[in-house]
């Protein structure tokens, strides 16, 4: 009944590559469902990319890359990033609500997690990798009772799982999604972000990168 009542945004417009900014080079790729694409607000420079982007760009020459599709689970993006050949500085990856929708067990769930972790920092080389948590299904607007409960608990296994998993990483950042107890965090579909939220969001990712760049030097 959700799914067929759901309001269906599309993904942004506005490229999803380029250069922007001045300073020491910064590889930097996004990745994941459709919170990373950016579903919610009209344009990318909105969305979570086009935020990071430009308050990286105050401090680096960003060279940047975004990989995300609206209904990916940890393990479409896994195998989407096995394609590619770029290697990055810093990553950042935003899954799990599809891996709850669709039903995946915390075990499978965190074994590819571990297994997108161990490519990122491996073949991909990333020297920071900020993994956004799985969010706080239970306080999505869209979501009616009981339902919203229940998936609400199934998230935060997952988010405990994929903790873990971070953990294992030195490389790794888990950044909790504590939705703020205000108004205007969703979009107009009462399931994605809005552009407040990307905002608030991509803040904190941000602040994590600085934070390792200074730590390297």
């Amino acid at each position: 009944m959700v799914r067929r009542k759901a309001q269906l945004l599309p993904e942004p417009q506005g490229p999803r590559a380029g250069r922007a900014g001045s300073g020491p080079l910064l590889r930097v790729l996004i990745a994941g469902d459709s919170s990373a694409a950016g579903v919610g607000v009209a344009t990318q420079d909105q969305a979570l990319s086009g935020r990071i982007v430009a308050g990286l760009a105050h401090d680096f020459t960003v060279d940047w890359r975004l990989e995300a599709t609206t209904g990916h689970t940890t393990r479409d993006a896994l195998d989407r990033l096995l394609r590619l050949e770029d290697r990055f500085d810093v990553a950042v990856t935003a899954l799990g609500v599809n891996d709850v929708t669709r039903g995946r067990s915390c075990g499978k769930f965190t074994a590819q997690q571990h297994a997108l972790l161990a490519h990122l920092t491996g073949p991909l080389q990333a020297r920071c990798v900020v993994v956004s948590g799985v969010p706080q299904m239970e306080r999505l607007p869209a979501l009616p009772q009981p339902l919203a409960w229940v998936l609400g608990q199934q998230a935060a296994r997952l988010d405990a799982g994929l903790q873990r998993v971070a953990e294992g990483f030195p490389q790794a950042h888990h950044l909790s999604t504590e939705l703020p107890d205000e108004p205007g965090m969703a979009a107009p579909d009462g399931y994605h972000p809005s552009s407040r939220l990307y905002d608030l969001w991509a803040n904190q990712i941000v602040q994590i990168i600085r934070d390792q760049a200074r730590a390297r030097n």
